[in-house]
């Protein structure tokens, strides 16, 4: 890099460090924007020294707090300070529009000078160049605070969901209880258990204007076949009531997995109650736990009932969808299964369904095999 003096030129002979974060996960990686901006950085001969570190958040979980992220994949200029996060899907395109900005400000701090706006462009004033980035900084910003709000709301419309299922397990009970089919200290057992829900939700809820809903999961070692059958015992008035058989097969070899247990437990429930759901009575559930790789345990659950139209199959887990050929007898797949992508998301994996129409759908997601991870 040169700089521009009165008389003649100074060069400079020591690169300045940029240090960056991309905090992503393996799926994000393979989205071809982050591709171009990883390859960009390996190769761009700039007159900085780029030092690039990529990060998980499902192996260290407390960047997002540090970071105060709020959404994922992010940017994370570390230095030269101030420090910059760019998020959303124009990561690339907003780091090459930075890049020059960030050489011209050590351009003008290392030598401790003031540069003629002339010098700098002929047509664009310094004036000009700064209430650019001044802009640029205010949209980020902008972004920021939006899909800040968005998280909220989505967290917001999952605790008042994720109540419906405490509420009516303890409906349920009491009237078992009525009908002698379940004795008073069973009932007991029930409500308490329902209400220590409840109140886990009603903390989540409390933390929702000062964090974000990610940052709630505590991720441990945990046996997901016990996951399995306590989200099926929970559900079993629903599925018993109707005759339907629930199968499972679950390995007793399967390796333990690293996710908070009773986020994993909401996934189950959400898409057991949508397979009871749309089951005709005396239908049948198929459940499989399989040791896919070393790293992963996926997990399937299928049903036999009326299946998902190809081009609803990947909205269901963004919107309240309610299909046209199960409206008459169902309110369709609600905030659930959305509550189930950002959950597997968070923990790393990755969630999806292979559906016929009149053929019934199965879902299936992944969830990391432990491996003797920490959560710092």
């Amino acid at each position: 890099m040169t700089a521009f003096q009165p008389s003649g030129e100074l060069m400079l002979s020591e690169k300045k460090e940029l240090k960056l974060i991309l905090v992503a996960t393996r799926s994000h990686l393979s989205r071809g924007d982050l591709k171009s901006l990883i390859d960009y950085l390996n190769t761009n001969k700039s007159d900085f020294d780029i030092s690039l570190q990529i990060s998980d958040p499902s192996e260290q979980p407390e960047l997002l707090e540090l970071h105060r992220l709020v959404a994922i994949p992010a940017l994370i200029k570390i230095a030269p300070s101030p420090k910059q996060v760019f998020a959303g899907s124009n990561i690339y395109k907003q780091l090459k529009t930075w890049l020059p900005r960030w050489k011209q400000e050590g351009l003008v701090k290392n030598l401790g000078i003031n540069i003629q706006a002339s010098k700098l462009d002929s047509v664009t004033t310094q004036k000009e160049i700064l209430l650019e980035d001044e802009l640029l900084v205010l949209r980020q910003e902008n972004e920021t605070l939006i899909k800040r709000i968005e998280s909220q709301e989505r967290l917001l419309r999952m605790v008042a969901h994720e109540l419906r299922t405490p509420l009516t397990a303890a409906s349920l009970a009491i009237q078992s209880q009525k009908l002698g089919q379940i004795n008073l200290e069973k009932l007991q057992e029930v409500i308490k258990r329902r209400l220590e829900e409840i109140e886990l939700l009603s903390q989540d809820l409390l933390e929702v204007g000062t964090t974000r809903w990610e940052a709630l999961f505590n991720p441990q070692k945990i046996e997901l076949g016990n996951v399995t059958a306590e989200a099926i015992l929970e559900l079993e008035k629903f599925w018993r009531i109707r005759n339907i058989e629930i199968d499972t097969d679950i390995p007793t070899d399967l390796p333990c997995v690293y996710a908070d247990q009773r986020r994993m437990r909401q996934v189950f429930l959400n898409i057991i109650e949508n397979a009871v759901k749309f089951s005709e009575d005396s239908g049948y559930i198929k459940i499989s736990l399989i040791h896919k790789t070393n790293q992963w345990v996926e997990i399937t659950i299928c049903d036999k009932g009326p299946g998902i139209p190809k081009s609803e199959q990947k909205r269901i887990f963004l919107d309240r969808v309610r299909l046209p050929e199960t409206s008459e007898g169902t309110s369709g797949f609600g905030i659930g299964l959305s509550v189930c992508r950002r959950i597997i998301e968070v923990h790393g994996g990755r969630i999806w369904v292979v559906s016929e129409v009149k053929e019934g759908s199965c879902f299936h997601f992944t969830v990391p095999v432990w491996q003797g991870q920490e959560k710092k």
